[in-house]
């Protein structure tokens, strides 16, 4: 059918560094039913067969069958000789291929193939680029690329998905607070001071490149009023309402109260674990200094004692025995929600930069805020999503968008 209407077709090459397979098979049947129909309907088709002969794979394979690693290259081996082993290696395995396609009967112009390594075709592939430049169709972004320092190179999808690229590690995760700028929250987060998002992590190295947090426009989030584990210092925290059960739960000793006053006095229960009596007096008195007189009044309540406004605090504590002589009770930190919203209602709270040691190269007035992304779960952590786009596809594809 020579001078027909041509109906092109080239190979999507497969690689001759490596034996084919089963799915090789079913791949080319597929493909070779579309170049014969359209041969039957009169096309001219000239099945063009190829070589992928680039790729990190390669050069890797190469280098361990050489003993070297890509500093040797134009040290220990000449980047000429570097080359024809690649060559070398990369079609090994053509004999096996050809006896394959004609076996399965595909047809295909085993004869003529173009190789990805041939200047003629790397020549080509710019060409094609010059011509999609000058229409304008070409523009300078960004992508997130894994990279491998020992290779010195980006990866693609297919060199990341090679057998032994991914394995289960066991890593350190945690919660971080980010504090919000007060002039920024809406009235509903208004009038209980500091308020912070808890935002959890499997990454904390990548906080320090922490840009903005993400939360799921749909999901329940709640201002919850507690102290930190760890400081029991009072916090108002922000996170997911499905997941203060898992972040305050039993085993961090945590409890929830439904009276705010049952806050007000956990500082006196952490008093009662303190064994030297001058620093338990001291930090009691200090305690009582910040109580108004309609709260003592309520504790007197508590230990059925007579309320005076004329009270004495050491009398007080003579007299009073809060009723938590259990360890654990004592120890108990209790934890308060107290207002709720969507996620929708928290985009555009602007918050501290966590570590300021740089701000980002574009745009740096526009983060440090709250954004919204589809992809926030309730699943784990906090339904807060630390974002970093220098480090994650999903981190840079939601940021552009906000």
């Amino acid at each position: 059918r020579e001078g027909n209407q041509p109906y092109v077709f080239f190979e999507g090459p497969p690689s001759a560094n490596g034996l084919p397979g089963i799915h090789h098979v079913m791949a080319r049947a597929i493909k070779d039913i579309f170049c014969r129909y359209k041969t039957q309907k009169g096309f001219q088709v000239k099945r063009k067969a190829g070589w992928d002969t680039h790729g990190l794979p390669v050069e890797l394979g190469t280098e361990k069958e050489l003993g070297i690693t890509k500093e040797d290259i134009g040290k220990t081996i000449s980047i000429e000789e570097y080359n024809e082993a690649c060559k070398k290696t990369v079609m090994r395995y053509t004999d096996v291929w050809n006896d394959l396609t004609e076996k399965m009967g595909y047809w295909v112009d085993m004869e003529d193939p173009y190789v990805t390594y041939k200047p003629k075709y790397m020549e080509s592939v710019w060409w094609l680029l010059k011509q999609i430049y000058d229409k304008g169709l070409l523009y300078k972004g960004y992508t997130i690329q894994p990279y491998s320092p020992k290779a010195g190179t980006g990866l693609s999808s297919h060199e990341v998905n090679q057998p032994g690229a991914y394995r289960d590690v066991t890593d350190t995760t945690i919660v971080a607070q980010f504090q919000t700028l007060p002039e920024t929250l809406p009235s509903f987060l208004q009038g209980f001071g500091d308020v912070h998002f808890l935002a959890w992590t499997t990454t904390p190295w990548t906080l320090p490149s922490n840009t903005a947090l993400t939360v799921g426009p749909k999901i329940d989030y709640v201002l919850v009023k507690t102290f930190n584990q760890y400081t029991f210092e009072p916090i108002n925290v922000v996170l997911a309402k499905n997941l203060v059960g898992k972040q305050f739960d039993k085993k961090s000793n945590y409890t929830e109260v439904k009276d705010d006053f049952e806050i007000k006095l956990y500082p006196l229960k952490r008093s009662l674990l303190i064994k030297d009596a001058e620093e338990k007096s001291k930090a009691q008195k200090e305690y009582f200094a910040t109580l108004s007189n309609e709260e003592v009044e309520k504790l007197y309540k508590k230990a059925d004692l007579v309320f005076s406004k004329e009270w004495d605090y050491n009398d007080y504590l003579n007299n009073f025995q809060i009723p938590f002589d259990e360890e654990r009770k004592k120890s108990e930190i209790p934890y308060l929600i107290l207002a709720e919203a969507k996620g929708a209602d928290l985009v555009g709270i602007k918050y501290e930069q966590l570590l300021p040691y740089a701000l980002p190269y574009q745009n740096p007035e526009n983060a440090f805020r709250v954004i919204s992304g589809d992809f926030v779960t309730t699943e784990d952590g906090t339904g807060i999503v630390h974002t970093a786009p220098t480090f994650g596809a999903d981190d840079a594809k939601v940021a552009k968008e906000a």
